[in-house]
């Protein structure tokens, strides 16, 4: 049994046009349920929902005081490499896009943490592009022998791996692993992605179940908002939790947001997505999910993630670079993604305390894993 199996029973335009038939009825049945199912959710992110985001909202900020309190963790990314194997169509990395490539050494990447050590920060997000045969495993047990000393908590966002080689990196340090499906449109998915290991939709589609397999402390999930409709995709996401949740119930989960954004090379995005829906869709996920935790990047504005925090919000990226070196190295070099909201940490430290929330700086259940 795997996700495949059950991703396989659902039909992507019978579930969208069923999330498009909801009315004002199932919405107000959703909200007023002790707990929601996943047609629920359907109509938590359907058009019926909409002049219901202010009572979503309240709610949403409820259930998050009565879980999380009044914090918020603080995290950054540190992107090792920008070389890339992949094209996909909607990203800086892409092998296609004929611009300057970088993978950091190890006294580049000992800079890079140090500056981020200066910022406050003990957790840490390693990105790079998908590049086994410069940066894979073995680059990444190097990685993560060089700095987990440094780190409370460490997690990754790279190249979809084997069971073993998870398996290799969890006792060096590795806590969480991110990896977004982008799109369960699996159509669409080819488009988008026509070259390289990226390609093969089924293996990406069972990461999640090889990491929950390996024992990898938490597992984050999002497809990548604006390559298509993003209400089905999210309906996808949330049936992706409810499996893992069930099978992997030692496991905690993470989704994000990640709006499609400019790049190198470019992607007009297929289905735009306003400010208020994605506020929609954060407090769907959250009334539909007390446990999950709910991250946003700098993807995002500053007044949108102003507005946020207090929605159901439980982490937050702050002074983000998206290419490697980006903070002590090579300033110059290729950027995944522009960013949006660049203030720095302690800005945005600032901003969460006037809020009367507290920014954690590591991750606070860390103790209990160990």
């Amino acid at each position: 049994m795997s996700f495949e199996n059950i991703f396989r029973q659902y039909s992507w335009e019978e579930v969208k046009a069923s999330i498009y038939s909801k009315t004002a009825a199932d919405v107000e049945s959703a909200l007023n349920k002790p707990q929601r199912d996943l047609e629920d959710f359907k109509a938590l992110v359907s058009p019926a929902a909409a002049p219901y985001l202010e009572q979503m909202a309240q709610l949403s900020h409820l259930l998050t005081l009565q879980r999380f309190g009044k914090v918020i963790q603080m995290y950054i990314p540190l992107y090792l490499s920008n070389e890339c194997q992949n094209i996909c169509t909607y990203c800086g990395f892409s092998v296609d896009n004929k611009l300057p490539r970088k993978t950091l050494t190890n006294m580049e990447i000992m800079s890079e943490v140090a500056f981020i050590k200066e910022m406050g920060y003990d957790h840490v997000l390693l990105v790079s592009g998908e590049a086994a045969k410069t940066v894979g495993v073995d680059y990444f047990k190097n990685v993560l022998s060089l700095i987990s000393p440094h780190f409370s908590n460490i997690a990754m966002e790279v190249q979809p791996l084997d069971l073993e080689e998870y398996q290799e990196l969890v006792p060096l340090g590795l806590h969480t692993v991110l990896v977004y499906q982008e799109t369960y449109h699996e159509e669409d998915y080819k488009k988008h992605h026509p070259k390289g290991k990226k390609s093969n939709f089924s293996y990406r589609l069972e990461t999640p179940d090889r990491l929950g397999k390996a024992g990898v402390h938490k597992i984050g999930l999002g497809p990548l908002l604006g390559l298509e409709d993003w209400r089905t995709d999210c309906f996808f996401t949330a049936l992706h939790l409810n499996y893992l949740e069930k099978l992997y119930w030692k496991t905690k989960y993470s989704i994000s947001f990640p709006r499609l954004r400019p790049f190198s090379g470019g992607l007009e995005p297929k289905v735009d997505m306003s400010d208020r829906e994605l506020v929609q869709l954060i407090c769907a996920y959250r009334i539909f999910n007390q446990e999950v935790e709910l991250a946003l990047s700098t993807r995002e504005s500053e007044t949108f993630r102003n507005n946020v925090i207090k929605l159901g919000i439980t982490s937050i990226s702050a002074g983000s670079k998206t290419n490697p070196g980006g903070y002590t190295v090579a300033k110059e070099s290729l950027e995944q993604f522009e960013i949006n909201d660049e203030r720095s940490p302690a800005v945005i430290a600032d901003v969460i305390r006037r809020q009367g929330y507290e920014p954690v700086w590591k991750d606070w259940d860390q103790c209990l894993i160990m």
